[in-house]
């Protein structure tokens, strides 16, 4: 999927190029394609740079809170909501606990705790299919949650966001934690009903509904704010919850008798890695869509789907971000850069800038996922699961567009 989106961006950056040069006498188009195939490059690896200190910081923090046991206390806490959501587990099932794991990884944004778990959690899930070649009702639905992709901190987003200028990279963390528990909250329903499972289950109900309403309050009070005091309080209630967490994972740690300062420099090692190894991924994502920019193609679209909003009478801004939105649920790294690109053309601050970051960040790449990890156990009849993915992505995609108006609108 990513090789043939890759090369089918180049190819046709090419063949528009050559259309305005022979048709529109544009003869120095390809002069601008090669300044943009350079500067591409330049931008992967500035960028790329300036995230090391950034992700360095968060995978100490984040060491920090897993040796604390954090991760398996909010996997304990959730065990009672996937015993009803994975009716066919039986209880105790080692299955239960490796799914507890991977989604409280997620929700952590301990990405590379994440996929081996996730990993594992589908091998032991497989292990009670009776169909080897087909995926059962609790697979599919293990998987529609990791596309969902609840995320209580979004630390690659804000580390984006700090890198690419925005004033307060933070400012995104509520409409974001509402967009993405949106699409994870219309995937459980959906799949549950397919399944039905008993959605009106009071454990069941207590904790999504419990969710819904405490983010429906939190949203209720902001928007009753003026525009100025929602965007105080939004970004006071943020950056106290981030600095909130980093006190309880280094006092939680170190009352715990763990060296927390040996943890986070442990932790913070994988930071450099991380940054140096995007570096390829990032500049050839970025060079196909500098090549596409440059050529004329990818404003032709975006700009025939705004004229066509506009003439509806409706506000066209959302439309900078369809790209990364449709990219989401093909390419992690497409949807990336093309949100990178946004953030350096647009601005970090700009509304299409914090529209891109909540779309990033409240969702997963369903194509990707579902490629893995019904792949890695041999799954090639995958019934409902992409329907239920892609149905989850589409609401958090409303819910991105409809909380970033009412933000920042």
């Amino acid at each position: 999927m990513l090789n043939t989106i890759w090369a089918g961006f180049i190819v046709l950056a090419f063949v528009t190029a050559c259309f305005q040069a022979i048709a529109l006498g544009q003869h120095d188009i390809f002069g601008q394609l090669t300044k943009a195939m350079f500067d591409s490059a330049k931008t992967g690896f500035e960028i790329a740079l300036g995230l090391t200190g950034v992700m360095t910081l968060w995978l100490g923090l984040l060491r920090i809170g897993e040796q604390a046991g954090f991760i398996e206390k909010l996997a304990r806490g959730l065990a009672p909501l996937f015993k009803r959501l994975f009716p066919e587990v039986p209880a105790g099932h080692p299955a239960l606990g490796s799914v507890t794991m991977n989604i409280a990884a997620n929700m952590l944004g301990l990405d590379n705790a994440a996929t081996p778990l996730g990993l594992r959690a589908m091998q032991d899930l497989q292990r009670l299919n009776p169909n080897a070649d087909t995926a059962s009702n609790a697979q599919i639905m293990f998987l529609v949650i990791n596309t969902a992709a609840v995320t209580l901190f979004p630390v690659t987003i804000m580390a984006y966001r700090a890198q690419m200028g925005a004033a307060n990279p933070a400012d995104v963390f509520v409409p974001l934690l509402i967009a993405s528990f949106t699409g994870t909250l219309v995937g459980i329903v959906v799949t549950g009903l397919i399944q039905r499972i008993r959605l009106f289950d009071p454990i069941l109900l207590l904790w999504l509904g419990g969710w819904s309403a405490l983010l429906a309050g939190m949203a209720s009070w902001l928007l009753h704010l003026s525009a100025a005091d929602m965007q105080t309080q939004s970004l006071l209630l943020s950056n106290a919850a981030l600095m909130g967490v980093v006190v309880l994972f280094v006092g939680g740690a170190w009352l715990k008798g763990i060296d927390v300062y040996e943890a986070f420099v442990d932790g913070a090692k994988g930071g450099f890695e991380t940054a140096i190894r995007i570096i390829p991924y990032l500049v050839a994502m970025l060079l196909a869509i500098a090549l596409l920019r440059a050529s004329g193609m990818l404003e032709l679209v975006i700009g025939g789907i705004r004229g066509l909003v506009v003439n509806l009478g409706y506000d066209a801004r959302w439309v900078d971000a369809l790209p990364t939105g449709i990219l989401k649920s093909l390419s992690g790294s497409g949807a990336r850069a093309m949100m990178l690109d946004t953030l350096k053309t647009q601005g970090a601050d700009s509304f299409s800038g914090r529209l891109v970051s909540i779309l990033q960040g409240s969702s997963e790449t369903t194509f990707y996922v579902l490629a893995v990890y019904f792949g890695s156990v041999g799954i090639r009849h995958t019934r409902h699961a992409l329907a239920c993915g892609l149905i989850a992505d589409l609401a958090s995609f409303a819910a991105a567009v409809a909380v970033a108006y009412a933000f920042f609108g």
